[in-house]
Parts: C-alpha cells; sequence; structure tokens
C-alpha cells in the first residue's frame, strides 16, 4: 500500500489480536461533540472580548467551551476506568498501559487536556481580576487553556484515527469523515493561536507568512495523510473555512454593547473575527499534484509540497488582502469591520492599511526564504506524523 501520496483508498489489514471496530464507538461521537463545541465557544469568546468586554465567568461561551473539556475528560476517565477494572473489556487489547492505568493513548491525551482545560478556568478569572482585560490572545491562563484544548482534539484524534485503522466496511468509511472534521477543528484550533499574526492588517508583511508557514503545513499534511481520502486536504482546510465563515456571518446577527472602556468605537453588535486565510486554495492544489511524485522521496515530497503551499498561499492571499482593505470588500459576506470597540480611530485596522513590520527589502526577502524553509521542515514533519498515525491502532 503506497502512503506517500496521502491517497489511500483501503483499510489497513488488522492483526488478529485486536478488535475489529464495525460501528462507530459511542466515545467518538462524544469526542467529535466536544471539539464542536469548544471551537463555537472559543470563537464566541473572543467575538464577546471585542464587542463586550470582560463580564462574567459564566458567559455562554464560557460555559460552551467549559463543557467540552468536562464533557471529554468525563468520557475519557470513564473509558480508562472500564479498561484498566473491567478484565472482560474490549478495550484491553487495544490499551497502552500508563502508570497502572489501561486504555487508548488517545484517551489518555484527550482526558489530560480535559484537566487543564478545566483548571485554567479559575486561573482566567483570577487573571483577569488582577489585571483586566487580555492585552494579548496567549495570556498566561489563555496558554494553559490552549494546550487543554489541543489536548483533547488531539486525543479525539488519535482515539478516532486507531479505531478507523481498526474498521472495515462503512464503520471505515464514517470514521475517515469524522478524521476529517477533527483535523478541520485542529487546523482550526491553531489557526486562532495566529490571529495576531495574520490579521489583514499583516497580509502583505512577511510575518504573516512566516506564521502560516510555521506548524499548518504539518497539521494539514500529517492528518490528511492518517485520513487517507484522496482529497482528505481539502476535506481539512474546507472544515476550518467553512466553520469561520458561518461564524462571520452568523455572530454579527446578534447585539451587543461595550460594557468597559475606553470605547472608541461605536459596537451594537457582536464582532466577527476576520474572514478566513485562503488555505484551501493550496490544499485543493496539492491533493491534485502530490499524487504525481508519491514514489520520490519524503524529503522531495516535503519540498515540492512545501513550495507549492507557500507560493500559492502568497500568489493567492496578497491580491486578495487588497480587496479586504478596499470599499468593494465593505458588506456582510466579507465583513472586514472586523475591530473591536477599544480600536483607535487612528489604528491600522480602522483606517484599513496595511502594516508593514518589514525593515527592508531585504528583511522581506529574508524572511520569505526561511518561510519557505520552514513550510519544506513542517511538511516533512507531516509525511513522518502520517506514517505513524496509520500504523497506530491502540
Amino acid at each position: 500500500m503506497n502512503t506517500k501520496a496521502g491517497a489511500i483508498s483501503a483499510p489497513i489489514a488488522i492483526p488478529r489480536e485486536l478488535a475489529i471496530t464495525r460501528v462507530v464507538p459511542w466515545t467518538v461521537w462524544a469526542c467529535l461533540a466536544a471539539s464542536i463545541s469548544i471551537a463555537t465557544g472559543l470563537y464566541w469568546d473572543i467575538s464577546w472580548h471585542e464587542s463586550i468586554g470582560r463580564d462574567t465567568f459564566w458567559t455562554p461561551a464560557h460555559l460552551l467551551i467549559q463543557f467540552g473539556g468536562v464533557l471529554t475528560a468525563a468520557v475519557c476517565a470513564f473509558t480508562i476506568l472500564g479498561a484498566t477494572f473491567n478484565k472482560n473489556s474490549s478495550l484491553r487489547a487495544v490499551s497502552v498501559n500508563v502508570l497502572g492505568f489501561r486504555g487508548p493513548l488517545g484517551a489518555f491525551l484527550a482526558a489530560w487536556g480535559g484537566i487543564a482545560m478545566v483548571t485554567s478556568a479559575p486561573f482566567d478569572n483570577w487573571w483577569h481580576e488582577a489585571y483586566g482585560l487580555d492585552v494579548k490572545i496567549l495570556s498566561p491562563p489563555h496558554t494553559v487553556l490552549a494546550v487543554g484544548i489541543a489536548g483533547i482534539i488531539w486525543g479525539g484524534l488519535l482515539l478516532t484515527i486507531s479505531e478507523m485503522n481498526r474498521a472495515e466496511g462503512e464503520a471505515y468509511r464514517q470514521l475517515q469523515w469524522i478524521v476529517g472534521l477533527l483535523a478541520g477543528f485542529a487546523l482550526l484550533n491553531s489557526m486562532v493561536l495566529k490571529l495576531e499574526y495574520t490579521q489583514k492588517i499583516f497580509l502583505h508583511s512577511s510575518s504573516a507568512y512566516v506564521a502560516l508557514s510555521i506548524g499548518t503545513p504539518l497539521i494539514i499534511e500529517g492528518l490528511a495523510r492518517a485520513m487517507g481520502h484522496h482529497w482528505a486536504r481539502t476535506i481539512i482546510a474546507g472544515v476550518y473555512t467553512a466553520f469561520v465563515l458561518l461564524m462571520l456571518w452568523i455572530l454579527p446577527l446578534f447585539p451587543a454593547t461595550p460594557k468597559l472602556g475606553p470605547v472608541y468605537q461605536p459596537i451594537t453588535h457582536m464582532v466577527p473575527l476576520p474572514f478566513p486565510i485562503l488555505l484551501i486554495v493550496p490544499a485543493i492544489v496539492l491533493d491534485l499534484t502530490l499524487p504525481k511524485v508519491s514514489k520520490t522521496s519524503p524529503w522531495a515530497q516535503a519540498a515540492f509540497a512545501g513550495g507549492v503551499y507557500l507560493v500559492l498561499l502568497v500568489v493567492i492571499q496578497w491580491p486578495f488582502a487588497s480587496f479586504l482593505m478596499s470599499p468593494a470588500a465593505r458588506n456582510w459576506f466579507f465583513n472586514p469591520a472586523n475591530y473591536p470597540y477599544f480600536a483607535s480611530p487612528e489604528s491600522h485596522s480602522v483606517r484599513y492599511v496595511f502594516m508593514e513590520t518589514d525593515k527592508s527589502a531585504m528583511q522581506f526577502w529574508t524572511n520569505m526564504g526561511l518561510a519557505l524553509l520552514s513550510s519544506a521542515f513542517f511538511m516533512w514533519l507531516g509525511i513522518v506524523l502520517g506514517g505513524w498515525l496509520r500504523r497506530l491502532k491502540r
């Protein structure tokens, strides 16, 4: 079976000692529900901070995020305890041993992520009471939250991929699509962490493309190869794109009024997050072209894929950023007026002006060269990760 192209169409042969999955387990559905709840709450929470400000911990957005964490922690704890103490559990054959406890590898990772998320809640509450509104997305409590969310999403992915690798027939196909959905949310989570670097005002500077070259190719390529669908990269980028667009169009339908000062912008509705980065364009092209170089070495594939990814991203995103800055984009579909209530009238976002972060042409091209190398390196890591995930059965 050829795993180099990432276009695997049949499940891997299952060792006899491992139970074959014939239906989608309820734990997989729970992990998917938690990922959707967390993603919705996360976007809603950022919008809440930009539209209303810090109100109370018991906002609907916070409750959605924490519900996902509690759900995952409870489900995975139940799974681990069942595999540990029930000697007849079918999970024992597909479990790993961690400190005397048994369970699927993904269950341990997701349970840890749920605990980290729940722990971040009182930390975040104390942080706001002590220091007020966050200036940046990655404050210390938000970093703990982000690590916990990553644990839940990647734990759910490992749990689902191992089930998929043991599955057959209709169960295999259903699990394959669930892997695509979870991979899309993994990509979404990583892009949230880059929001400060990929705002439209930075999209004519090298810093945005350096940020997009770090980690993002690893997620797209690694999880695409794990999914094994010939349109896997497009599906993963499509989930990210569709979710961001839905939130971009739905959030402004709800009224909102700032409750903290200073208020520089007359906000009357929830402020949406920016239009999605056009990752779907290089994803489509990679799905079409990577199978043609599948017989080359992993490094050759990585160099090819990294170049295609970054060059296409710059070629399509650069003029599209100019469009987003123009009056033609100022409508409900593109909604570029997504600056918060505390944005100064003199800020680049409010004035629709690009912020140049490169001090010279030399710095720009040096950074873009580094971005190209970074894209190729993370593509290679994605190839390695995808190969390991295709062998994961526990």
